[in-house]
This record gives structure tokens, sequence and C-alpha cells, in this order.
């Protein structure tokens, strides 16, 4: 009985609903009025497009469940491993780090643009940081895995790539003034928007959003940055506002000579969870345990991912250079990433 109850509370907390059957039990719909309120009741959203996602590709004969399978493990494993990490890593900080901000910010509208411009540089950092640094790579890579795109992605993550992910954005933002109300209130906006911009094909198909795709990062801009085609290796690191992509040159259209190919360059199953899951740090640990001396094995850690010590480099700027030289697109095997 037990365990049919702990079934039971787990697919409430994932479909979001709690605060609405609290408020249908007591009849009383007022919190809808506070902000607290309204963002616990816009909790069932995400998940309750992924059911319309899921059915409606059953309708229409375009559902495969391995594409789905993996990304709900991983979801019910982290779910066990790594459920209270995140807060904590989020409350250390702003303790750690509110007192040394040199201004603070309110929460209002305007210092809401500002936060967000600096939730976007923080987010940028931790992003790019998790391409170009393998062993952070080792916790991003299992976001990357999956072979076609759909909301269900949002949800495959390694269990620590959060926690690594808030220290870094919730500290940049705490030392930049950013009030910790006003940072909750955009860690709700942001993850919204992040999980919809994973919505697949199979609902919307054309992701640009029309004049949209020249102002915020929309679904199409994510899409790129999941594809393993050369020219879209590593770009498109914001979220929501595209203002650090162009600063730093990372911002890249979709190009409709070119449909976004799912996925990560190293041959792998990606319907297997342990390799979706576990495979990126187990062949790290093999290169810095076959490296040659201390300085190659640090450097396989630190280095970005594709860094060989033989020189034979595949990162992933080299493989865009060589397409751009040779404009002729590389076998996705062949590259490691």
């Amino acid at each position: 009985m037990e365990a049919l109850q702990l079934i039971f509370n787990e697919l409430i907390s994932f479909l979001g609903i709690n605060a609405w059957l609290q408020m249908f039990k007591s009849g009383d719909y007022s919190s809808l009025s506070t902000l607290d309120g309204f963002t616990s009741a816009m909790g069932p959203l995400i998940p309750f497009l992924l059911l319309f996602e899921i059915i409606r590709g059953l309708i229409f004969k375009r559902f495969t469940g391995g594409v789905y399978k993996v990304n709900f493990f991983i979801f019910i494993f982290n779910r066990f491993t790594g459920r209270f990490i995140s807060i904590a890593a989020v409350a250390f900080c702003i303790g750690l780090f509110e007192k040394y901000a040199p201004f603070k910010t309110t929460f209002t509208w305007y210092w809401l643009i500002y936060g967000y411009i600096v939730w976007e540089l923080a987010h940028f950092v931790y992003h790019y940081l998790a391409h170009k640094v393998r062993l952070f790579w080792c916790l991003h890579s299992t976001h990357h895995v999956p072979d076609a795109m759909n909301l269900s992605v949002t949800y495959a993550h390694f269990f620590l790539e959060g926690p690594y992910a808030d220290v870094i954005r919730t500290s940049i933002c705490i030392i930049l003034g950013v009030h910790p109300a006003l940072l909750f209130f955009i860690m709700f906006i942001d993850g919204t928007w992040g999980a919809l911009i994973h919505v697949g094909e199979n609902i919307i198909k054309d992701g640009r959003l029309g004049v949209l795709n020249r102002i915020i990062l929309t679904p199409s801009h994510h899409r790129v940055h999941h594809a393993r085609n050369p020219l879209y290796m590593d770009t498109n690191f914001c979220n929501l506002l595209n203002i650090w992509d162009r600063v730093f040159g990372t911002l890249r259209h979709e190009r409709e000579d070119m449909p976004p190919e799912y996925g990560i360059t190293r041959p792998m199953n990606p319907h297997n969870f342990w390799d979706a899951y576990f495979g990126e740090i187990i062949c790290l640990a093999k290169d810095v345990y076959h490296a040659p001396g201390i300085k190659n094995k640090l450097a396989y850690i630190f280095m970005a991912p594709g860094w060989s010590h033989t020189g034979n480099h595949k990162t992933a700027k080299i493989v865009k250079q060589q397409y751009i030289q040779t404009k002729q697109p590389l076998s996705a095997a062949t590259i490691k990433n």
C-alpha cells in the first residue's frame, strides 16, 4: 500500500497539480491572486503539454516510445538522487554572497529588466562552461543525448547538473545585486520558457515563431543548440533573451537547407539509460587513465570535449572550422564530442 501511495505522490508531483488539488478541496482560490499561488498554479503547464504531445503523436502515428523512455527514466532516477540538492545550493549561495553585493535591487519592473539581463549572463556562463569544460560536459551531455526533440527532453539531466548550474547562476546574480525574491521570479519565468523551447516538431513544425525569432531565442534556436551539425555546435547558449549570444558571437539561426540532427557526436545508444547517463563520464575516466603524465590527465578533465594529448583534437571549434573550409558535411560518427 505504501508503494502505491509513493507512486501516486510522485505522479501528482510530476503533473504539478498539488496546488490545484488543495484549492479544489478547500474551495479557496484566493491564492491565485498572489505571486506564489500563481506560479504554483502554472505547474501543470509543461507536463500537460507533454501529455498532449504524446497523445497527438499516437493519433497521427508519429509516436516512438524509445524517444521518451530514457528521458522519463532519467527523471525518475533524478527524483530519488538529487531532489533537494539544487534547493540547498541556491540557499547556500544566497547566504554566502548576498553581503558582498555592491547594491541591492528591489522587486520592481525596471529592476526585473536588469535582473533578467544579469540572469541571462549567468545562464550563458554556466551553459558555455558546460560545453567547453569536459568535466562539466559530462554533467550536461545527458541533456543532449536524445536523438529527437520533444518536451520530455527538458527532464533529461544528470542529477548534479542542476546544483552546478544553480551555484554559478545564483552566485553571479546575487553578487550583482539581484534581490532573492526577484531571482526566484526570474527562475520561474526562465524555467517555464526553458521547458517550452524543447517543444518538438510534432507540436510546432516551424519553431521560429515568426517575428519573435528576431527578438528572442525560440524553439528553433534551441533545436539548433541541440543539433550535432558542425555549424550548429556550441551555439545559442542563452535561454530567452539572445543578448549575450549576440555579444559573444554564438547566436545561430536555423538554416532552411540544414535541418537539425539531434544527439551527441560520440557513437552511442541514446535509448540506453546507462550510456545516456554515464557514458561521457566513463569515456572521460578512460581518457584520464590512459593519458601520460599528470598534466595530460588534468587537461582531459578541464579542456574542451574532443581535446587529445596526441594533438589530434576534435573539439567543436576545430570541427566547425574544418566544415567551413571544406564546405563538406562531416560524418557525425567521426566527430568526437
